[in-house]
């Protein structure tokens, strides 16, 4: 009869076994030049990021500000998304026809970290230029993970380093990784969101940090919570700076993992109806692109009738709108907030399933929204509110609860949000992930299939 040796040193094999493969990784010279090139890209690609950013920025700024005011009007008129949608959505249609990678991935089938290629960059670029400037509810971050690894991989071919799948993978997320730290200014985003996106560790990955994170939130409520009301202090490790951020309440808690449910919900729906719109897309995407990119537009002239704002509140990614909206959130109306929670996630639908673009930075408006919308509920503060709107919102949309909390959380510049922000996320992504999930996104279809069917 033998017995099975049980407890730590049952796992001593298993862990000094895997110790041994990265030792040995590490002294594979074929590595270690990976490790050299990548430090050594992220000098070009942070470059060429930070131009491309630069020149969505400086476009979006003459299409939306300079130019209606050379016709006279000092912001534009309710029309005005109408025509450059169109513009965008004709460009982007021809991009997926005609352009190698069809101007990158479709933004309803999530956020992707492979796949990135030389040849496709012409398409991700005009696609991204096209859409984005011209009002897409979409942000930058998925064009920047496409140019980040496709640079990446240019580069290797300019320097005939040799090919394998191994050094495709790293370098094309090493690129990635580069390009939206960029964008998040935050190199720790970048890497996290890779972590994630790539599906490290696959199931096992979602399977051990979602208990953990949420034991991580739960837990420091309860320290928080025991801290205040014996007024002993456990020792934590902590930086503290001299500000005053907003202290959690019971309401705080409470009402963050009731609204994460909701928002959860409703922006799984979202996204289930960007599917929707991609298959919509896909049988003729030159006309049906243009038709859901003028849709989106019409949801933006809509709102600025409906409540006499600019229509850039609806028709634009909603990096600027949430600057304002987190400085002076009473300014928004609860009538202003129920239209822009309406016709933005109406327009943003409409745009995951035809232009090009990334998820992140409309969910993180959206989130914000429907947190300031809430924020009066007895014991509910505005901070919480919104950081946890963005929390959940985010990890609906991404299904990364991860990433989702350390944007939020280094987006605030705050610890004290912190446990709600991961009991928004978590609460978010379990209602997002049980609900059904609606259709699959087809890929994209290589060029002359694309021409055959036509």
């Amino acid at each position: 009869m033998t017995t099975q040796k049980a407890g730590p040193a049952a796992d001593e094999p298993e862990e000094s076994g895997e110790a041994e493969r990265l030792r040995e990784l590490l002294r594979n010279p074929a590595y270690r030049k990976v490790l050299v090139f990548s430090a050594l890209i992220g000098i070009p690609v942070s470059l060429a990021a930070f131009w491309f950013l630069v020149g969505l920025h400086e476009l979006e700024h003459v299409m939306w500000a300079d130019l209606p005011e050379a016709l006279g009007w000092d912001s534009p008129p309710a029309w005005w998304p109408l025509p450059l949608l169109a513009v965008a959505g004709v460009v982007v249609g021809l991009v997926v026809l005609r352009l190698p990678g069809g101007g990158g991935h479709i933004p309803a089938s999530g956020l992707h970290a492979g796949g990135a290629s030389a040849a496709a960059l012409p398409g991700v670029v005009i696609a991204a230029f096209a859409s984005l400037p011209f009002g897409a509810v979409l942000g930058p971050e998925a064009p920047l993970i496409a140019l980040g690894g496709g640079l990446a991989l240019l580069f290797r071919t300019l320097v005939r380093a040799p090919a394998t799948p191994e050094s495709t993978a790293l370098l094309g997320a090493a690129g990635a990784a580069a390009a939206l730290a960029a964008i998040f200014g935050n190199p720790l985003i970048g890497a996290i969101l890779l972590i994630e996106v790539a599906g490290v560790g696959g199931s096992r990955l979602f399977a051990v940090m979602l208990p953990a994170l949420l034991s991580s939130g739960v837990g420091a409520v309860v320290f928080t919570g025991f801290g205040r009301w014996t007024g002993l202090e456990t020792g934590s490790l902590s930086v503290r700076f001299p500000t005053a951020p907003p202290r959690l309440d019971t309401g705080d808690v409470v009402w963050s993992v009731l609204m994460a449910a909701g928002v959860g919900a409703l922006v799984h729906l979202v996204v289930i109806g960007g599917r929707l719109a991609a298959a919509y897309v896909a049988s003729s995407p030159l006309v049906r692109t243009v038709v859901c990119a003028v849709g989106a537009g019409g949801c933006a002239a809509l709102y600025a009738v409906v409540t006499d704002r600019t229509p850039v509140d609806v028709a634009s990614s909603g990096q600027a709108t949430l600057a304002g909206l987190s400085a002076d959130p009473h300014a928004w109306g609860v009538g202003a907030l129920l239209a822009v929670l309406l016709f933005k996630s109406a327009a943003y639908a409409l745009c995951l399933g035809s232009l090009r673009g990334g998820l992140v930075f409309p969910a993180l408006f959206l989130g914000g929204a429907a947190g300031v919308l809430l924020s009066p509920l007895p014991g509910f503060g505005v901070i919480p509110a919104a950081a946890a709107g963005m929390a959940a919102a985010v990890a609906a949309t991404l299904r990364l609860p991860v990433s989702s909390v350390a944007l939020v959380v280094l987006l605030l510049g705050n610890s004290q949000t912190i446990p709600v922000v991961i009991l928004a996320a978590v609460t978010s992504f379990v209602v997002a992930e049980l609900l059904p999930q609606g259709p699959s996104v087809t890929p994209n279809r290589p060029r002359e299939e694309a021409r055959a069917v036509r």
